[in-house]
């Protein structure tokens, strides 16, 4: 008889929580997919500032780069240092847990390591190169079935532009015994035109394999959220 009260107040207690607790609850009761974003990075940080608890204050920066978890994955320890109530054990929480995220996504992949089309290899390259701040240059390495059998990055440079070398590309594919290539690069800036530079590689590209008789089949130019393929354009 006297425990049935105490159970009830525990049970009514759930309500008067403090709000940067409540996401946890909702998880273990609802299941993580009911979650917002919000929610889940407040789980992360564990609490608040003083005048803001964790899920307002995961809203503030969310709403400070349009709710675009993609911008969020570019931002560095010193970035999410600047909201106030966010120190340097919580940045490194939220850095830590995106990349895992994009390494999961990139592992996920492994599995369709077929090109059919340039999406599949969009969908390959992307969490390598969707959200880097600077541009790098990656080659797929294809079988006689357009399986993938080696990928690698063959150069980085700045935020304007990287360099390929020629040579390097196909000296690799000789070594992996490829039947045929990809080449992709990333536009940190968002734009998926490809430049003078750009086509003028991948014509180089084409005509050095076909004198090696190793096909480059594509060329992706990668953004954060979309891609360009030469293929596809008609511009092989």
């Amino acid at each position: 008889m006297d425990t049935s009260p105490i159970l009830y107040e525990k049970h009514l207690d759930i309500k008067s929580w403090a709000v940067e607790d409540r996401p946890r609850e909702k998880l273990v009761l609802n299941g993580k997919k009911t979650l917002s974003d919000a929610e889940l990075l407040a789980i992360l940080i564990g609490s608040g500032s003083r005048n803001k608890t964790a899920v307002q204050l995961c809203k503030e920066i969310l709403n400070g780069i349009d709710n675009d978890l993609n911008t969020l994955g570019k931002r560095g320890v010193k970035d999410l240092m600047q909201y106030k109530g966010i120190g340097e054990a919580k940045a490194i929480s939220i850095v830590a847990a995106l990349e895992l995220g994009r390494r999961r996504q990139a592992a996920d992949i492994k599995i369709r390591s077929q090109i059919t089309s340039s999406r599949d290899g969009f969908q390959l390259l992307h969490p390598l190169l969707g959200d880097l701040p600077h541009e790098e240059f990656w080659v797929l390495f294809l079988n006689r079935s357009n399986k993938v059998i080696h990928k690698e990055r063959v150069s980085a440079g700045g935020v304007a532009g990287t360099v390929a070398d020629v040579k390097i590309i196909f000296k690799k594919a000789i070594q992996e015994l490829a039947c045929s290539i990809i080449i992709a690069h990333n536009h940190p800036s968002g734009n998926l035109r490809p430049s003078q530079a750009d086509i003028k590689l991948t014509n180089k590209m084409v005509e050095a394999g076909k004198f090696l008789e190793i096909a480059v089949l594509d060329h992706l130019i990668i953004t954060d959220a979309a891609y360009y393929s030469f293929a596809d354009e008609g511009m092989m």
